[in-house]
């Protein structure tokens, strides 16, 4: 058998692409970010951060926060019908 071709980060050019004039520059306040159990948050994905970074289909999307754990954050979005709870850092949050 031959293996499957590409990566986690497949496919996602232009989806996880900082503008040009940012690229590289990571804010300190987005590490620093706390979220509440409840909170509504937009996973919006930082570049320059591999680590916590979520699967490239939930970019976009809103979720609630269910708990912390460690450093990142359980959060529960909707993939069409399904329920799914992800694990994210904070850097790749915003609040809603």
């Amino acid at each position: 058998m031959v293996k499957r071709a590409g990566g986690f980060r497949r496919k996602s050019r232009h989806k996880l692409r900082k503008n040009k004039a940012l690229r590289g520059f990571v804010r300190i306040k987005d590490y620093l970010r706390g979220f509440k159990e409840g909170d509504k948050v937009y996973l919006k994905a930082e570049p320059a951060i591999q680590k916590g970074m979520y699967f490239s289909r939930f970019h976009n999307k809103v979720g609630k926060v269910i708990e912390k754990q460690g450093k990142c954050y359980k959060v529960e979005i909707k993939d069409g019908s399904k329920p799914k709870t992800l694990v994210i850092h904070p850097i790749h949050l915003r609040s809603v």
